[in-house]
C-alpha cells in the first residue's frame, strides 16, 4: 500500500471531470439530482494502490460544482475510483469510463468498491490503523480485525455503500461527506460505553483531514460487526404481508428495541427541557418546511392549513406552560433502519438522520416522539406497498409498536396526541418532497398521509 499522495490531483480531476459529470448524477446517493453538474474541485486526493500495470485506486473528496449554488458552496463526496487497462466483466456495472487524456490516459475508471481487491485495502489499513496522506484509519481499542476477509459490495438502494468482510464485519461508507462530529459514528459509541446491546458497537471508523482545511474532520466511514443471518424490517413487514402474517408481535418487538435504545441515549449524552422558547425553533423549523414543500409539490396546497394547524396546535400547548423533554434520537426511523436477529432480537442501525438535513440539526436534542413518528409512517409505506394487505394492518402495526415503547419507558407516545401529529406531518410533508422528486410512483402513499393528518384533529 502507498503512503504517497499523489502530486497531480488538479491534473487527475481535470481528466476525470467530464466522465464523473455523467456518472456522479447518476448515482443512488447523489444529492443533487435535478441540477447540472458544471464541474469539480477537489478537497482532498489519496492514493491508495500504485498503478502497477494491473490495478490502481484513488480516494477522492471532490466538491461539485452546481448552479445556483456559489463556487465552492456545492456538496462533497467520497470517490474510490479504480483504475485498469481494461476492466473485466464482473466489473462492467462499476464502470465511470475511459480516460482520453491526464494522468490517467488509456485506462479505465470504476467505482473501486465493485472490486474485492479494492474494497479489502480499506479493510487492511483500518486493520492497522494507517495514515494516508489526508486519511486516518482508527481502530477501537480492544477490537480486533481479522485479516484475509473477502469483501462484497452490497447493491441494494440506498443513500451511502456499504461492504461486507467474510459476513464478519460491515463497513458503511458515507458518500455525500460533511466535517463535523457525524451522528453515525458519534451515537453508537455513545451506546456502545453504555453497553447497549440494540445497536452494534464501531470496531474502526475512517476519517480524512484534508491539508486545505486546516481543523476539519471528516467521517467518511464506520466498521461495525454483521448481523449475520439478521433481516431488515421492511423485508420481513413485506414477506409477513405477502403471506397474510400479522406483524403486530414484531412491531411491539420493535418498539421495546426503539424505547431501550431511547433510554440509553438519555443517559449516554444530555437531555434538556422544551419549554415555550425551545420549542419555537422547531415549531418554525416545521412551519418553513411546510412553505418551503407547497411551493416544491403543488399537489400540497389544499392541505397547507390543516397541515400548519398541526403545528400551531403544539405551539399553543407550549404558549399555555407545556413542557417536553428532548435529547439524541436516530433521526430518520424506519423499518429498513432495524435489523432482526434468527433469534429474534431486533437492532437499530445507521444513526446518520436524514441526509439532506444540516449536520448541525441531525445532532440537536429532539423528542423522542420524532423516532417514533418515523416508523408509524414506515407502517403506512409497508401497507401501501402491498395492495393485498388486510385492511387495518397498519394500525395494528402503530398500536403494537406504541405498546410496545410504552412497556421500557412507562409513557405510551399516543398519550400525547398533539405532539406525536406534528411529528407525523412533518415526517409525511418531508416524504412527499422526496416521492416527488425522487420516486414519483410513491407519491399517492405519502399524500394519503397528508389527507388524513389534515383534515382530522390528533387522535
Amino acid at each position: 500500500m502507498a503512503e504517497t499522495v499523489t502530486p497531480s490531483t488538479p491534473a487527475l480531476l481535470a481528466s476525470l471531470d467530464p466522465l464523473l459529470r455523467e456518472w456522479l448524477p447518476r448515482q443512488r446517493w447523489f444529492a443533487g439530482k435535478g441540477r447540472p453538474v458544471t464541474g469539480f474541485s477537489p478537497v482532498a486526493e489519496t492514493e491508495l494502490l500504485p498503478p502497477d500495470g494491473r490495478v490502481g485506486l484513488h480516494h477522492l473528496l471532490v466538491r461539485t460544482e452546481q448552479p445556483p449554488a456559489p463556487a465552492g458552496a456545492g456538496d462533497c463526496y467520497q470517490l474510490l475510483i479504480g483504475v485498469r487497462e481494461a476492466l473485466p466483466p464482473r466489473l462492467a456495472p462499476a464502470l465511470i469510463g475511459h480516460v482520453p487524456d491526464g494522468p490517467l490516459a488509456g485506462h479505465t475508471v470504476y467505482d473501486a468498491l465493485y472490486d474485492p481487491r479494492s474494497a479489502e485495502v480499506l479493510l487492511e489499513a483500518l486493520r492497522t490503523r494507517a495514515r494516508i496522506g489526508s486519511l486516518r484509519f482508527e481502530r477501537a481499542p480492544g477490537r480486533e480485525i481479522r485479516d484475509g476477509l473477502a469483501a462484497r459490495l452490497l447493491t441494494a438502494e440506498q443513500s451511502n455503500s456499504s461492504v461486507v468482510y467474510g459476513d464478519t464485519f460491515i463497513l458503511k461508507l458515507l458518500r455525500r461527506v460533511v466535517p463535523g462530529v457525524n451522528p453515525d459514528l458519534e451515537i453508537p459509541l455513545a451506546l456502545a460505553r453504555e453497553g447497549c446491546a440494540r445497536v452494534p458497537a464501531p470496531t474502526a471508523w475512517l476519517r480524512a483531514e484534508p491539508a486545505g482545511e486546516p481543523g476539519a474532520s471528516y467521517v467518511l466511514g464506520v466498521l461495525q460487526p454483521f448481523l449475520r443471518g439478521a433481516t431488515d424490517g421492511w423485508e420481513l413487514a413485506l414477506r409477513e404481508l405477502a403471506k397474510g402474517e400479522d406483524f403486530a408481535a414484531e412491531a411491539r418487538a420493535l418498539g421495546r428495541a426503539t424505547a431501550e435504545v431511547h433510554t440509553a441515549l438519555a443517559r449516554a449524552l444530555p437531555t434538556v427541557t422544551l419549554g415555550h422558547g425551545g420549542l419555537e425553533p422547531l415549531v418554525d423549523g416545521m412551519t418553513e418546511r411546510l412553505a418551503a414543500a407547497v411551493q416544491a409539490v403543488p399537489a400540497l396546497r389544499p392541505y397547507e392549513d390543516g397541515l400548519r394547524s398541526a403545528y400551531t396546535a403544539l405551539a399553543d400547548l407550549a404558549a399555555e406552560g407545556r413542557t417536553w423533554t428532548a435529547q439524541r434520537v436516530h433521526g430518520d426511523l424506519h423499518l429498513g433502519q432495524c435489523l432482526r436477529a434468527p433469534s429474534g432480537e431486533w437492532s437499530l442501525i445507521d444513526f446518520e438522520g436524514e441526509p439532506a438535513r444540516p449536520l448541525a440539526e441531525r445532532r440537536l436534542p429532539q423528542p423522542p416522539v420524532r423516532d417514533i413518528a418515523g416508523m408509524l409512517r414506515s407502517f403506512d409505506y409497508a401497507a401501501h406497498s402491498a395492495p393485498s394487505a388486510a385492511s387495518g394492518w397498519a394500525d395494528r402495526c402503530r398500536a403494537a409498536y406504541c405498546s410496545g415503547y410504552a412497556e421500557i419507558t412507562g409513557t405510551d407516545p399516543r398519550t400525547d396526541p398533539v405532539l406525536l401529529r406534528a411529528y407525523e406531518t412533518d415526517k409525511a410533508v418531508y416524504e412527499v418532497v422526496y416521492e416527488a422528486r425522487h420516486r414519483p410512483d410513491w407519491l399517492p402513499v405519502p399524500l394519503s398521509a397528508v389527507h388524513r393528518l389534515a383534515t382530522s384533529d390528533p387522535i
